[in-house]
């Protein structure tokens, strides 16, 4: 390692100490060893590589200094071709244990990775839909990328690092203690001359590089939201792209100069560093050479030492920082526990049963529900607010009782934001009833298998949300094993098999971010085409036609009839054109059934319903009609 590579080893190190004062965390020690647990063999013998790597780095200096003194001394050629073909076979021994050490590296590093992002996907995949709400989709991937990374540094860098560093320094210092106290002591006076203009200009890089990063996060989101679909048509249909564009050349141009100023920084203080170095080395030769004149020290003691000091000074500025560097890799730790100590507010029973076969009942039985606070299901650091939102709790339904008789239609209607796709989550168990219970065929949902509900309840909400991938891949989500002939059977039930036929790719075209290469009606009919193949015993529409136009409505609603036909079924409409010939009519305000019964029924009791039919239809009331 020369004095260039020192230089930049140390300027790194010192950059990448960020200064965070705090302490161990024994709780946090205990988990981090579990996951460190099924990687210990490679760990001791990484440890003990780099020990021994270490011991080599010291090896070399030492045996060219002993071939000076050989030629120096007269020493026979066969002493000096040893001495050399020693000093090549610790290199190739060094070059391949590196190769081992770092094999060992990357395995333990990338091991942990992948422990860690599975453990922090699975447990996110059970949160409850208000935590993905909450919050922000760029935070949550953050942690599965920057801080799992930067806790595995602590394995493959950091720990490594301290071990191999400490065991070169002290090496390094008994060897030249005992060649010359003298020169050592010097080298280590000129120490802080090193060391401390690292930590100082790591610490301005550090905030540059912090700034800059920063500056691209707030680029990469407004990319990334200006480049969807529905961001690219807001910005166009309501957006100002002139001030887009300049807010954007804003921040790309500071990120600029931030880089040009990073560049000088690093280059002023790589070579003030270099001559530093180059001075040290002076006078390691000057007072070396001294000595030797004078017979106090040989020739091959002065060459040592000077290689010697090459290897010094890194592994004592890497040391100075391993602290910080250690608790910054704990800092990633910790926030990736963070997100693992968030509780599933919805947990599955050990002894969980399966739905019992046969058609489905869907039964209310005095429920009550309020979404749970931001305490509970979020983190203020993944919303990226500074506290989090304390409200929550308020109760929104009140003692909901109603039951869907196997293979009956049920239709909620009301006023936006009365509690209908509130009870659709609750059947679906997005959500568990704080009191009262939600039943299938007689079984409280808490008390059954997720795998089983999922099986047995099919959803369609209102806006047909497609995965970017193909038709193929979409449907296949609700039946991976389904053959192809299945999959154009359930499109052409959907009303889509032209449609699909007449695509070039047919099955396997791509449809888009959020199906948007479709329309609103084809995107509704494919996720209806993906309930078919799914084949639920409960279907529950949520809005399915809401945003859609006559002749798509049409459309869908005949696709719907194929869904429906001989299903237990809980549909949610506002169009109330869509729900006249359900079995039963629940109309929902506040949180509250108010009213109950069918179509006619209804219309003929002159109450909420009839206000909402003939508000939407503009016609007289049933009553004074009947006048």
């Amino acid at each position: 390692m020369d004095m260039e590579v020192t230089a930049w080893t140390s300027l790194y190190h010192a950059m990448n100490a960020q200064e965070e004062r705090r302490p161990f965390s024994m709780a946090a020690l205990r988990r981090i060893a579990v996951f460190a647990r099924p990687h210990r063999r490679l760990l001791i013998w990484f440890l003990l590589l780099s020990v021994v790597t270490a011991a080599l780095a010291v090896a070399t200096p030492v045996l060219a200094g002993q071939v000076i003194n050989a030629i120096d001394q007269g020493a026979a050629v066969d002493v000096v071709v040893g001495l050399a073909a020693l000093i090549a076979v610790i290199a190739v021994a060094e070059a391949g244990l590196g190769l081992v050490t770092r094999w060992l590296s990357a395995s333990i590093g990338e091991g942990l990775i992948l422990a860690l992002r599975a453990a922090v996907f699975d447990h996110v995949q059970r949160m409850p839909i208000a935590f993905f709400t909450r919050t922000r989709t760029g935070a949550l991937v953050s942690r599965l990328n920057n801080d799992v990374i930067g806790a595995q540094r602590a394995f493959s860098d950091t720990l490594s690092g301290v071990v191999g560093n400490l065991v070169t320094l002290v090496l390094t210092l008994v060897v030249m203690i005992g060649t010359s106290w003298q020169i050592t002591l010097l080298a280590l006076v000129l120490l802080p001359v090193f060391v401390l203009p690292a930590r100082r200009m790591g610490t301005r890089l550090a905030r540059l590089e912090r700034e800059s990063a920063n500056h691209n996060a707030a680029m990469s989101t407004q990319m990334t939201e200006r480049f969807s679909a529905p961001g690219a048509t807001l910005v166009k249909l309501f957006g100002r792209p002139a001030d887009e564009s300049a807010e954007f050349f804003t921040r790309a141009r500071r990120v600029r100069d931030i880089g040009v100023r990073t560049a000088m920084v690093q280059s002023v203080f790589v070579t003030a560093l270099m001559l530093v170095s180059a001075l040290a080395l002076a006078v390691v030769y000057g007072l070396g050479g001294f000595y030797a004149l004078r017979g106090q020290l040989e020739p091959g003691a002065v060459v040592a030492m000077a290689l010697l000091l090459t290897r010094l000074y890194a592994p004592l500025t890497a040391l100075a920082s391993a602290r910080v560097e250690m608790m910054s890799a704990l800092v990633s730790f910790e926030r990736v526990f963070e997100v693992l100590d968030l509780k599933p507010l919805i947990t599955e029973k050990p002894d969980a049963r399966r739905v019992p076969e046969g058609p489905v009942s869907v039964e209310f039985d005095a429920v009550r529900f309020g979404y749970p606070s931001a305490d509970k299901v979020s983190l203020a650091s993944l919303e990226e607010v500074a506290t989090l939102d304390t409200r929550g709790g308020v109760e929104v339904l009140h003692g909901v009782s109603f039951r869907a008789e196997p293979g009956r239609m049920v239709a909620l209607v009301g006023s936006s934001g009365a509690g209908k796709s509130t009870i659709a989550q609750l059947v679906t168990r997005l959500y568990d009833a704080d009191e009262g219970a939600v039943r299938l065929s007689g079984v409280d949902v808490r008390d059954l298998s997720a795998d089983s509900i999922r099986e047995t309840l099919g959803m369609v909400t209102q806006d047909g949300h497609l995965f970017h991938e193909s038709i193929r891949a979409n449907l296949l989500l609700a039946r991976p094993e389904a053959p192809e002939e299945e999959l154009w059977e359930v499109l052409r039930r959907a009303r889509l098999a032209d449609l699909v036929e007449a695509l070039p790719d047919g099955l396997d075209t791509v449809v888009g971010e959020r199906g948007y290469r479709l329309s609103g009606g084809e995107r509704q009919r494919l996720t209806i085409a993906r309930l078919l193949l799914a084949r639920p015993r409960v279907v529950i529409l949520d809005e399915a036609t809401a945003h859609l136009d006559s002749t798509s409505e049409a459309a869908v609603q005949e696709a719907l009839g194929e869904a429906l036909a001989g299903r237990t079924s809980v549909v949610i409409a506002h169009r109330l054109s869509t729900v006249r010939a359900a079995d039963l009519i629940l109309v929902i305000e506040d949180g509250r059934i108010v009213e109950r019964g069918t179509h006619t029924d209804l219309l003929a009791a002159g109450g909420r319903y009839e206000e909402l039919y003939r508000t939407q239809f503009d016609q007289p009331s049933v009553r004074e009609a009947v006048h």
